[in-house]
């Protein structure tokens, strides 16, 4: 399976992202199948900080390449993919955060009273 995500570049302190196709079974920074845009986060000005290839992220998404968590984020925030389903996968994780959050804390009560 192909997944879309983001490889880390740039040096120490000053990262720099590729979007790029990438077979699933590889390494983050392994072989590249295709890149399809850039993302610098220490640009300021928005509309430098990001470059996609729009129609070659569609073509990838129609044949089925999966896109990593952070890189649907991004998507659905620039109206590529289908954005009702990504608001759902994100209600349905922010759930289950909340739910481990609260089992941990429940346990961590439940130890505290044990210890007392």
């Amino acid at each position: 399976m192909v997944r879309l995500r983001f490889q880390r570049l740039g040096r120490h302190r000053s990262p720099f992202y590729r979007l790029a196709a990438i077979d699933g079974r590889e390494r983050r920074d392994g072989p590249v199948i295709e890149n399809l845009g850039w993302y610098n986060p220490l640009e300021k000005d928005p509309a430098k900080q990001m470059e996609l290839k729009e129609e070659r992220i569609k073509h990838w998404i129609s044949v089925g390449a999966k896109p990593s968590e952070t890189v649907e984020d991004f998507l659905a925030k620039r109206g590529i993919g289908d954005l009702k389903a990504w608001e759902a996968r994100r209600t349905h994780r922010s759930k289950v955060i909340a739910a481990k959050k609260a089992a941990e804390a429940a346990a961590g009560e439940a130890k505290a009273e044990k210890k007392a």
